[in-house]
């Protein structure tokens, strides 16, 4: 009877978290992000309390760090995407127009059918009659954010709480840690230690690696088909490396987008598709022989379906603040199914389900064990 009521009260609390939590959503998206940040800064700042710098300094240095990047990112790297996106804009009428006079033809005559291209003359009369109007898409979308002070306002002020929220969790990490560990009860305090530490290996098999395989990536293909000469080889670069989330997807996605790219702005010439097929093998090769190795390791991490499948259902039940949660609820899961397994394996029930299944290996174990006590079951 006390179990049972200890049992009832230990899942209202949780169900009364979890509506509490549901309930604070719209504001702690800035709170996950600084969680995140502290978490995938700590590292750093561990690595240089060895060097005997204090822990508040060794914050400070990586904000100055994180601030340098930050500025790289405003003042360079945005306006040569953007300019991208406006050249990919403009060019559309343009590749459609080769797609209808160049592409199709050769497809239908390599493949022998016929097929109408009303829809892509639709696509490119709507880009043709839209064109003139590039140049106000930035006023458009930055009229809609100020269409309502309030919601700027609130947007502005959690932009200034990340930082201010990171630099605290980030320079009480450690202590944080300690003293959620010493509230664990001491019976089970081994247990979920134990856990809590897979969690942090799987997450950090793919935050700490996965992640910065992505930037790698996407800077080797961004840099390569720029070099190349290709107009839109920044943006096609980045799309590959955020598209690596999924292994062999970035590469997939990124070498038939370029090929199609350098088909349009460079025709048959094929030094220039030899270079694109060379980029992304390049890319292919860094990627598992360096920096899978060096950066992931042989740590199990999150399996690719599984990663798909936990930001889409997190986007979708929680929107933005779910794309947070996904990946480290999703490692948590899969931590704990890992353990219900095991002890599955080792239950009475997985036994059973062995002997039903092929008796004549029950059969064979039961005689190899004739003369054994037999172990009753409590």
């Amino acid at each position: 009877m006390v179990i049972n009521l200890k049992s009832g009260l230990v899942f209202v609390l949780l169900g009364l978290g979890l509506l509490i939590l549901y309930q604070l959503l719209p504001i702690l998206t800035p709170f996950l992000v600084s969680v995140l940040l502290a978490y995938m800064g700590d590292p750093v700042v561990d690595l240089l309390e060895r060097y005997n710098i204090s822990r508040t300094w060794g914050v400070v240095l990586v904000f100055i760090l994180l601030s340098l990047l930050l500025t790289v990112l405003l003042f360079v790297l945005v306006p040569m995407i953007g300019r991208q996106l406006v050249s990919l804009y403009e060019l559309t009428p343009q590749l459609i127009d080769w797609l209808q006079t160049s592409a199709v033809p050769w497809l239908q005559r390599q493949l022998r059918v016929s097929a109408g291209v009303s829809s892509l003359e639709n696509i490119k009369q709507m880009f043709s009659e839209n064109l003139d109007q590039t140049t106000g898409i930035m006023q458009l979308l930055l009229s809609k954010v100020t269409a309502s002070s309030l919601a700027f306002l609130s947007w502005f002020a959690n932009m200034l709480l990340i930082p201010v929220v990171t630099f605290y969790l980030l320079r009480d990490w450690d202590t944080l840690v300690a003293k959620m560990r010493r509230m664990l009860p001491r019976q089970k305090e081994a247990l979920i230690v134990q856990l809590i530490g897979e969690c942090h290996e799987v997450l950090g098999a793919f935050m700490r690696g996965q992640l910065l395989v992505m930037l790698a990536l996407g800077t080797v293909y961004a840099v390569g088909l720029m070099a190349l000469g290709l107009e839109l080889g920044l943006l096609i670069g980045l799309l590959a490396g955020l598209a690596s989330l999924v292994p062999y997807l970035g590469f997939v996605v990124g070498i038939s987008a370029a090929l199609v790219a350098g088909l349009f702005q460079f025709g048959l010439d094929p030094y220039p598709l030899i270079g694109i097929v060379a980029v992304f093998s390049i890319g292919q090769a860094l990627e598992g022989m360096l920096l899978t190795p060096l950066l992931v390791g042989d740590r199990i991490g999150l399996h690719p379906v599984a990663v798909i499948f936990a930001i889409l259902a997190g986007g979708q039940l929680f929107g933005f603040t779910g794309v947070l949660l996904a990946l480290p609820v999703a490692a948590v899961i899969m931590v704990l199914l890992r353990h219900v397994h095991e002890l599955y394996k080792d239950s009475d029930m997985y036994d059973q389900s062995n002997a039903d299944s092929s008796p004549a290996a029950y059969e064979t174990e039961q005689t190899s064990v004739a003369d054994a006590p037999i172990k009753e079951s409590s």
